[in-house]
Formats: structure tokens, sequence, C-alpha cells
């Protein structure tokens, strides 16, 4: 397909057939690799297979990885796969365009004195034979877009396995099921730039998004009312006191597991 990224695929998301490939056995919820009748990969999350949390409402993560996507392109972020919501081999559920990892780790575990130059250190820890780690990511702008749309989207489970990096160096991220909540549950591990300063040009990007998602119908059937104006009231929060958030005083700043 000519257009990967765009309206074709968006299409091609929401109409063509899903042939079952197999399933990703890691994943907390059913989630099942994909394959399209023009060929790309996709991931499908059917709805039957989320599992209940106590805090989400049930049968609403696939709507929340739509509204994560609605918000990316919003704001010309573009941190979010194609993601829709459709009929599926296993009845409704969330389908988003697969995006192969080219490998670029922006997030990493490494030695405590083996800190890269230009990374931030995020959190002290002991990996699996009790030898201290830090938990660190780049200081890396493709990274820091992602960090901000976080906070707009109160992602309460910001991974490092959910940071992706494509062939052509983009950045993205996947998995935001649990996001929109109209409680503060940010945890995330992209902690690099808290009390930074927010630029200009993510003002600017914000603002951007708060006109958009005046009376957005889309997003709207995607999360609650009370969700929508809950993501207004962080947009403004964000425009009147222009820093990114701090982890301090947060019950459970990190996501567990980290990766």
């Amino acid at each position: 397909m000519n257009d990967p990224t765009g309206s074709g695929m968006l299409d091609a998301l929401r109409n063509e057939d899903l042939d079952v490939v197999g399933r990703l056995v890691e994943a907390s919820n059913a989630t099942l690799l994909c394959r399209l009748d023009s060929g790309p990969e996709c991931v499908y999350k059917p709805v039957a297979g989320e599992r209940p949390l106590w805090d989400f409402p049930p049968g609403s993560l696939a709507g929340r990885e739509v509204a994560a996507y609605v918000v990316s392109e919003a704001a010309g972020w573009h941190v979010v796969p194609p993601t829709v919501l459709r009929d599926g081999p296993f009845g409704l559920g969330m389908c988003q365009l697969w995006i192969d990892d080219a490998g670029e780790h922006l997030v990493n575990v490494v030695p405590p004195g083996e800190i890269p130059d230009g990374w931030f250190s995020v959190l002290d820890g002991l990996d699996g034979r009790g030898q201290p780690v830090r938990l660190v990511h780049a200081d890396d702008g493709r990274l820091r877009r992602l960090a901000l749309f976080d906070v707009v989207i109160n992602n309460a489970d910001r991974k490092g396995g959910h940071v992706l990096v494509r062939a052509d160096g983009a950045v993205c991220g996947v998995d935001h099921g649990v996001s929109f909540h109209t409680d503060d549950k940010l945890r995330t591990v992209l902690w690099g730039w808290a009390g930074t300063r927010v630029s200009d040009d993510e003002l600017a990007e914000l603002r951007t998004l708060r006109a958009a998602l005046e009376d957005n119908g889309e997003l709207g059937e995607c999360i609650t009312a009370a969700e929508l104006a809950g993501t207004i009231t962080r947009l403004d929060a964000v425009l009147a006191e222009p820093c990114f958030p701090s982890p301090h005083d947060r019950l459970h700043p990190i996501p567990w597991p980290a990766f």
C-alpha cells in the first residue's frame, strides 16, 4: 500500500477482512496478530477479550486505544499507529496497524555507571539477580513528544516496551487502553523532562489540539463526556502552567513492570 499511515490505511483497517495469524501471548488482554486482504499486518484486540480492571469501566479499553489515535492526529503528533474500532472475527474490537520495531532502543536498563551521554536517569533498582541497575531514557525530541502526549491522555501505562521506532526513524507508542481516566493516573518511564518548561512550539501544538477537542464527535464516541472534559482540563492546566509534571507525591509513578 502506497500510503501506510494515512486515510487509505484507515479504510483498509475498517473494511478489509482480518485473517488471524497468531496470538501475542505476553499481552494481558486478548491480542491477535492479523493480516489484511491488501497485505499489511495489524493488531486486533476484541472487547470480549479484555480483562476487567477495578478502576476502568468494563469493555472500554478498545475505545481508549482509538481515542489515543484521534488525539495524536488532532495535535499533529502522529505518535500512534492508525487505529480504528471495528467488528472482527471475535466481535467489536480495536484494530491497529502493526509496527515493526527497527531496534533503536530509546528506553533501557543499564548498570548505574554506564549511563549513555545525553540520557536521563529515571529510577534505580535491582535486576533479577539482585544486581543494581538504572532505568534510563534518551533526551530525544521524538521521545519528548510522546511524553507530552502521555500527559494529555493521562496514560497510566507507558512502559519502555510500548515505545517503538519505525524504520524511517519516527517514534510511536502502543497500548493506550488505560488512558483518559478522570483521576490523575499518569504512570510512565519517561520522567526525564519533569519540571522542564514546555516549548513555544509544543504550546502551539497543544493550542491546536485544544481547539480540535471542542465538540469532537469522534472522540466522544470513544470515551465518556467526563473523560473528554478531563482531557480538556489537563490541556488547560498545561497551557496555564507550561511545564512537564513531576513524579513527586504521586502514587506509583512508574508502571510495573517497567518494560
